[in-house]
């Protein structure tokens, strides 16, 4: 076995071609023989600063033989060794597809220790220009926020090589991903919620599901999750443990979106009563099961879809399954419920976050901001905030 010679050891030498080398070991194989890196230059003096830098950037780096793995090994072996067991199934998916379709086409072949910030940077550009797979009508680049979401798996990624001693920084630090102007949320207004409402009235297949995600404000993964284990008829609660999705056709039972995402949620009397009888008719573990595999969970997909139906028929404004969550929360925050409170609720982390993302004014709000105060909830759901309200003040007396 050769002698360990010591990291940052250099050599300066003078070429055959006439140029200048300056070289460090930076690391070592499995058999101790050492790994250089190396730059050069026309002259001695020219080539001082750079070997100089060159230590600088290697300095406490330890490179192994796998530093000479290129971007498609290193991405196999992150996905598997440091997401898999941590990401949900849905942005595991997601990560896949972005990485498969997005990154390794362009940079796959690539070697960890050659990615430069340019690299990275001119992928960023191009995917902006030219990223869609296919043409769907809105232009051949990929959406600002897609790219910024392709940036950060990178950066994660780089990261991780960076801690395991692969390449001695992240190239992506330096790069310039696109900004995300944050979309204001789509939030039915009380007119329009008071049609939705008689619309879903009418439709019995779907009136329950509706209107507890209107009186709650669950996502749509947890709604569909929730069994009848997660109801307590005594207490009146509904707890928020799981989240569902399906990933190519196939059921993916998760947790929530975050740790605070479970929670427990009292309800108002008439999702309360509306529950109980429902139980009473089910015959399913699922609350709201898929309507032919009762044995499953109801696939998100499919009220998204009801959702863009009902939409349609009463000629309301074109928003997602989620947006009914904005609603609630908006509305809910805009008729005094306490910010502590309505987070506990919906389940974010912290009360700042709901105050900052939904305590907004719409132009309806704007032009009937104390009748809405006042009247909102009664008028529509009755005096449906109690239970949260008594909430509030059994933990101010305890």
């Amino acid at each position: 076995m050769p002698k360990k010679r010591p990291n940052g050891d250099g050599l300066v030498r003078k070429r055959g071609d006439g140029r200048w080398e300056g070289r460090i070991v930076a690391g070592h194989k499995k058999d101790g023989s050492p790994i250089y890196r190396a730059v050069f230059a026309e002259k001695q003096s020219e080539l001082m600063p750079k070997l100089q830098q060159l230590k600088e950037q290697y300095a406490g780096v330890e490179l192994t033989e796998d530093s000479s793995i290129t971007l498609r090994e290193w991405f196999e072996r992150w996905m598997e060794e440091y997401k898999k067991s941590l990401l949900r199934p849905s942005t595991y998916s997601r990560y896949s597809s972005d990485i498969r379709n997005h990154i390794l086409p362009h940079l796959g072949s690539k070697k960890l220790t050659l990615l430069k910030t340019s690299d990275l940077q001119k992928l960023y550009n191009r995917l902006l220009e030219s990223g869609r797979m296919k043409d769907n009508g809105k232009g051949n680049g990929l959406a600002p926020a897609t790219v910024r979401g392709i940036h950060v798996i990178l950066r994660e990624a780089l990261e991780s090589a960076v801690r395991e001693g692969l390449i001695p920084k992240n190239p992506a630090d330096g790069t310039s991903p696109p900004k995300i102007h944050r979309k204001e949320k789509k939030v039915l207004t009380k007119g329009q919620l008071e049609i939705f409402m008689k619309l879903i009235e009418n439709d019995e297949a779907w009136y329950d599901f509706f209107y507890t995600e209107i009186l709650t404000g669950m996502r749509a993964g947890e709604i569909c999750g929730v069994r009848w284990e997660d109801f307590d008829e005594d207490d009146r609660t509904l707890r928020v443990v799981r989240s569902v999705d399906f990933v190519h056709k196939e059921l993916v039972i998760g947790e929530t979106k975050t740790e605070d995402g479970k929670r427990t949620i009292y309800l108002a009397d008439s999702l309360w009563r509306l529950l109980a009888e429902r139980k009473k008719k089910s015959f399913s573990e699922w609350i709201f099961p898929n309507l032919l595999k009762p044995e499953l969970p109801l696939d998100p997909s499919k009220a998204y879809r009801q959702l863009k139906a009902i939409l349609k028929k009463g000629d309301l404004p074109d928003i997602r399954l989620h947006d009914l969550r904005h609603t609630f929360t908006s509305h809910a925050a805009n008729s005094g419920i306490a910010p502590k409170t309505l987070s506990e609720i919906v389940g974010h982390s912290k009360a700042s976050f709901t105050l900052d993302h939904y305590a907004h004014v719409t132009s309806d709000m704007q032009k009937n901001a104390a009748n809405i105060v006042t009247n909102y909830i009664t008028d529509i759901l009755g005096k449906e905030l109690k239970p949260w309200q008594n909430a509030e003040k059994q933990a101010k007396d305890r």
